[in-house]
């Protein structure tokens, strides 16, 4: 990166930044609803926004190329299928969240169980985003940031010194985020930063193909289909370790109904919208992107191996490779702040989530009940600054972590996910189930997911799916056995939003469900992976 490339990096960054707090000036980011929630002011393409850029990181973007440089298409699973979930959540969950009122995920579990209950599943969401989440997002983006655009050379720092300042410079960007406008803010700037990363991802396919077509990119599509037909088949085999086939329909979509319906870090930016509509709307534009979103976190992968071959020993090389081979020198700079944003969105939004689950369930019942709505948001920015310091002090010390260990930090979610998604299914669905059976299922979950992890050498998604289904039949069982006495009766709050359902509902979710299958078909022994 010459000067003008950081002139054109800090020119784009300042000026989303910009437009973001103008937009954002409206909601008063000094109340709890609008530092937490923006005010409830979120239309459905911001929403969608910034929710893909909370669950896009930079790790997601070289992570997901690099399996498909070293396994082909069926990583697209992790983007495919999530579409599907967008759909529950937009149809089934967002309805009933926003009926309840809520303001957290943990809040429906305290109405419809208990306060233990929901303390329990808050340090649950905490300790994850505080101890894998946030740390990992940072260190694994500077590191990704730092390979594409060589920053320790260019300043002629170690590498990981060079690491630790990217970090802690992404780090107070954020935490400057959350202070000056809170969640509405990164939700504009999450927009902007979407567009620019679907676009400059694109970019890098057509680019890639060009370079394999020899400056056509149809035909450089040609050259993948013609010299590695297998690399486009998304269906995996039973024992793949990347998406065995059978968790497609087991392990896989429960794990995404958990992380699209029941996860504080998404579902917070759909209660954030203006009504129940915006917040649909919003839940299935991401399903759309999800699907899309294959062509530039999956298949330049694919292509790079068709350029490359065995010549990268590192699959996780690939893309970074890829982007310094065929991106111009002048885009450096607008690259560069998009990967920035991937960065940034993802570490503010997990970092707003945990301030807003720590604030609301724990500062204001337990040590200031008495505490204004003000007071709520103030403890909520220092508890933002806090977590945002540990995180970007523990960030470059992952570096010195045993081998092997970011994989267990991404299967950590296993330990609560299954039990949240059944206890939150279950307290939809019966009104009879007691807190006492989802404390029972935690406990047996937390047991028998770390024994499996012991002593089963299986795919961690076959595990997720037999679990869930053990945890399904626990609740059912201890509710059989020992129901409420009197069947629960959700007493109806005051309503926060607008609760008119969006009337294009059904229609968009059915076509979002359509284009995912046809998405599938296309990359399959019925499509081009002939």
């Amino acid at each position: 990166m010459d000067a003008f490339s950081v002139a054109v990096f800090v020119f784009i960054v300042g000026g989303i930044w910009l437009y973001a707090y103008k937009r954002s000036r409206s909601v008063d980011n000094n109340s709890g609803e609008g530092f937490f929630l923006g005010g409830r002011s979120l239309t459905g393409l911001t929403i969608a926004g910034t929710i893909i850029m909370t669950n896009l990181s930079t790790e997601q973007i070289v992570g997901q190329n690099g399996q498909s440089f070293a396994g082909g298409m069926q990583v697209m699973a992790w983007e495919v299928t999530s579409a599907f979930a967008c759909v529950i959540l937009a149809l089934v969950f967002l309805p009933k969240y926003f009926k309840y009122g809520v303001d957290t995920v943990s809040d429906f579990v305290e109405i419809r169980y208990d306060t233990t209950t929901k303390r329990i599943v808050s340090l649950l969401f905490i300790i994850t985003y505080m101890s894998s989440f946030l740390p990992v997002v940072l260190y694994s983006g500077a590191l990704v940031f730092n390979k594409i655009f060589h920053i320790d050379a260019a300043f002629g720092l170690d590498p990981l010194v060079a690491i630790a300042l990217i970090a802690a410079f992404i780090g107070i960007i954020g935490l400057a985020y959350l202070m000056l406008g809170g969640l509405s803010l990164s939700a504009y700037s999450d927009t902007l930063y979407g567009i620019g990363l679907f676009a400059g991802g694109i970019a890098i396919l057509v680019l890639g193909l060009s370079a394999l077509g020899q400056g056509n990119p149809l035909e450089g599509i040609v050259t993948v289909k013609e010299e590695s037909p297998e690399m486009l088949n998304a269906i995996g085999a039973a024992d793949s370790e990347l998406v065995p086939w059978p968790t497609l329909f087991t392990g896989m979509l429960f794990n995404n109904l958990f992380f699209w319906c029941a996860n504080q870090m998404i579902v917070q930016k759909t209660l954030a919208g203006r009504s129940l509509k915006e917040g649909q709307k919003g839940a299935l534009y991401v399903g759309f992107f999800k699907i899309f979103g294959a062509l530039f976190l999956v298949l330049p992968g694919i292509v790079a191996f068709n350029l490359y071959g065995e010549s990268i020993p590192n699959p996780d090389n690939a893309y970074p490779t890829l982007v310094s081979d065929v991106l111009p020198e002048w885009a450096y700079g607008i690259f560069a702040a998009v990967i920035f944003g991937a960065i940034l969105s993802s570490f503010v939004g997990s970092l707003n989530a945990t301030a807003t689950l720590f604030t609301l369930d724990f500062y204001k019942p337990i040590f200031r009940r008495d505490a204004t709505d003000r007071q709520v948001a103030r403890a909520g920015k220092l508890v933002t600054v806090i977590v945002g310091l540990v995180a970007v002090v523990i960030a470059p010390l992952i570096s010195f972590a045993p081998a092997g260990l970011y994989a267990v930090v991404q299967e950590f979610n296993g330990i609560y996910s299954m039990p949240m998604l059944a206890i939150i299914l279950f307290g939809f669905y019966s009104k009879t189930v007691t807190p006492f059976a989802a404390k029972v299922t935690f406990g047996f979950h937390i047991a028998a997911y770390l024994l499996s992890k012991v002593f089963l050498d299986v795919h961690y998604l076959y595990v997720f799916g037999v679990l869930f289904i053990m945890d399904c039949l626990l609740l059912w069982g201890i509710t059989k056995l020992k129901p409420l006495e009197k069947p629960f009766s959700f007493e109806q709050n005051q309503n926060k939003v607008d609760l008119t359902p969006w009337k294009y509902r059904r229609g968009v979710a059915a076509l979002v469900v359509i284009t995912m299958i046809g998405m599938y078909l296309i990359f399959s022994p019925l499509g081009i992976a002939s």
